[in-house]
């Protein structure tokens, strides 16, 4: 992916993007950088988007960070990009408390060349959830999907989404009577950029077309929004399946979260 299109996700998604449910805090370093934070209300995870930063000035905006955040009671992470100029940021890092579970695509398409698979009617039924009691349908979908984990943590968050205008649109799709199939996508506000998040499908439904057709809706969704691109964290499963409808990795990146229960007082 070329490095033209990183710089814009970089400025849009990274620096100049205001989330309507954080705070967000603009910090400059002594020697020119700049780190880019966002407060969330609890219980909800605080992160670092960006940083910008003189190598000798790390270790201090690392320890920085924690003082600021790890008071506050919440989860913390630093997301962390293989483009990003800082080859010791990672080391340093893990070397201050923060860990990464392993790195993960980020996949971009350019909506301005979508395939024809993505722009044609949609078939399979496709239904938008727009309302706190519709997320129970979702929530049932993923705990179907990752048997053991509890997704109650949607009620609040994404029913919060739910009610800023224009920001979160949530799908599911239905198969043989029921819900087997789940995604959304955030439209952020003054950006080009799109969202996808939580595509899933129910096991004994999958090879059936489903999430493509979850995925062209979405598509046509964004394009009708005007926006240019859309991207998404995919996991492995979904990899394969986005990148066949011409998604491509703009980079790699990693979220280091602090460990907060290894460095108690």
């Amino acid at each position: 992916m070329n490095s033209e299109l990183q710089a814009h996700f970089d400025r849009e998604m990274r620096v100049q993007l205001e989330y309507p449910e954080a705070r967000k805090e603009v910090i400059e370093t002594p020697g020119g950088g700049m780190l880019v934070r966002f407060i969330r209300p609890a219980p909800g995870m605080n992160f670092i988007s960006y940083a910008r930063a003189a190598e000798d000035e790390l270790d201090a905006l690392i320890e920085a960070q924690v003082e600021r955040l790890r008071p506050l009671g919440q989860r913390f992470e630093w997301i962390v990009y293989d483009h990003d100029p800082l080859p010791a940021l990672k080391q340093k890092l893990e070397a201050q408390g923060f860990a990464c579970d392993g790195p993960s695509p980020i996949l971009v398409l350019d909506l301005a060349g979508a395939p024809p698979a993505l722009l044609a009617p949609v078939q399979a039924d496709v239904r938008e959830i727009s309302s706190r009691e519709g997320l129970e349908t979702v929530i049932s979908v993923l705990e179907r999907v990752y048997s053991g984990s509890n997704f109650g943590w949607m009620r609040g968050r994404l029913g919060l989404h739910l009610e800023i205008p224009g920001y979160l649109k949530l799908y599911a799709v239905w198969a043989e009577g029921e819900p087997v199939c789940t995604g959304w996508t955030y439209f952020y506000p003054n950006s080009v950029f799109a969202g996808l998040w939580g595509g899933a499908t129910v096991a004994e439904f999958r090879g059936r077309g489903l999430y493509t057709a979850l995925l062209a809706a979405r598509v046509q969704e964004a394009i009708r929004r005007r926006r240019r691109y859309m991207f998404l964290d995919a996991s492995e499963m979904s990899r394969p399946i986005v990148q066949k409808h011409g998604f491509q990795i703009l980079d790699w990146t990693c979220a280091y979260e602090y460990q907060i229960e290894n460095h108690k007082e």
